[in-house]
Order: C-alpha cells, then sequence, then structure tokens
C-alpha cells in the first residue's frame, strides 16, 4: 500500500477493507479500551496528544475523538501516514479541529522525543520485519511522554491461514514480547485477543 506507484482504485479499495477489519474484527475497541483505563488518571480540562502511525483513513483516530468529545476529554491527534492518495482519503474522511493528518514516513519521523502524551498504531507491525518492528517500538516509546497502545496480528502461519482458533500461541507471544523488550518498552503489556490479534499498551510510571 505504500508503492508509490499503486493504483489509486485499489488503494482505496484497501483502506476500505481495512476500516472495516478495524471495526468487525474490534482493533478500533481494543486501541479505545486502553485509552479508557489510562483516562482514569487524566486530570479534568488537561489536553491530551495522541500521535497515530499508519493512519489509514484515520477511522480509529476519528472513533477515539468521538469518544473524547462524549467524556469531555480534550484530545487532540495526529495521524501520519506515507502515501499521499491514504492522506487526502484521511482528510476527506471529515473536517475535525482536534484532528490533523500528516505526509511522512515512520522511518524518520519528524517528531521529537517527548511530542505526544501517547502514541498508537494498528494493524501495520505484521507487515515489517523483525528489526523494523522494532524501530518502530523504539520510536513510540520515545515521542510518548505517557503510554503507547499497539494493535496487531500475530506474525503466525495459523494467524493468516485461521487454521485453528484455540491454539496455544506461546511461541508468536515470545516472539512479541522479545521484539518489545529489544526496543526498550517493557512497560507495554501484552494482551492477547480472540482472532489471533494482540496489543501491547501501557503507560510509563514516570511520564516524561
Amino acid at each position: 500500500m505504500d508503492e508509490e506507484g499503486v493504483d489509486p482504485t485499489e488503494l482505496r479499495a484497501a483502506l476500505e477493507f481495512i476500516r472495516k477489519v478495524n471495526s468487525l474484527l474490534g482493533y478500533t475497541r481494543a486501541t479505545l479500551s486502553h485509552l479508557k483505563r489510562f483516562s482514569r488518571s487524566w486530570k479534568k480540562g488537561q489536553r491530551i496528544d495522541i500521535l497515530d502511525l499508519a493512519t489509514g483513513s484515520a477511522d480509529i483516530p476519528r472513533a477515539i475523538l468521538k469518544w473524547a468529545r462524549q467524556e469531555g476529554h480534550d484530545v487532540h491527534i495526529v495521524g501520519l501516514d506515507r502515501h499521499p492518495v491514504t492522506v487526502r482519503e484521511a482528510e476527506e474522511g471529515g473536517r475535525d479541529e482536534r484532528l490533523r493528518i500528516v505526509q511522512g514516513d515512520v522511518f524518520n519521523l519528524p517528531f521529537a522525543a517527548g511530542s505526544f502524551d501517547y502514541v498508537l498504531t494498528a494493524m501495520f507491525l505484521h507487515h515489517l520485519d523483525d528489526q523494523e518492528v522494532v524501530q518502530v517500538l523504539r520510536s513510540m516509546g520515545s515521542i510518548a511522554r505517557r503510554g503507547v497502545v499497539v494493535a496487531d496480528l500475530l506474525r503466525h502461519y495459523r494467524a493468516y491461514l485461521w487454521v485453528t482458533l484455540l491454539t496455544s500461541f506461546s511461541t508468536p507471544k515470545k516472539e512479541v514480547i522479545g521484539l518489545r523488550d529489544r526496543a526498550g518498552i517493557n512497560f507495554a503489556q501484552y494482551y492477547r485477543h480472540f482472532g489471533h490479534r494482540f496489543v501491547l499498551a501501557g503507560e510509563k510510571v514516570d511520564p516524561i
């Protein structure tokens, strides 16, 4: 999807599919559930800045902002994606003064350490090799003042083929935790979800 020559029509269809996956398989709900947990420590009227990496159509940021408004939280989100067509699709999803879409590369992020309270990503890391995953997780941990939420698919052949839903995932879990530890974000706990999904989420003990 990030290839420069990708067909815009095919890309828009892929983004529509990802929106359905986020909704039907619970990536949006999973991300929101951890932010709701974190919000218990937010002070009334406190501004919370969030960065969403590989934001796609920005459907998850928009769901977060809807919840935040209902709860009276002052949340602002920057959604970052690499491809210009994806960025345009995200922008055309509806204007929101608390959402800013920027074009950028997750491997060369234009943000300083501690620039955001939380850094999120969903359905992105399984496209990367181990070294790239560690690099992205390390950047997330650096940029986030408070914490991170990573929702993704276990990189395992059973996950892709959906052969057995009741198998033990000890090996994939160890893989995810190993990558987390290499990235130095040990504060993020591992949560297993139905459908070969997982979440790494947590807050720093002493936020910047």
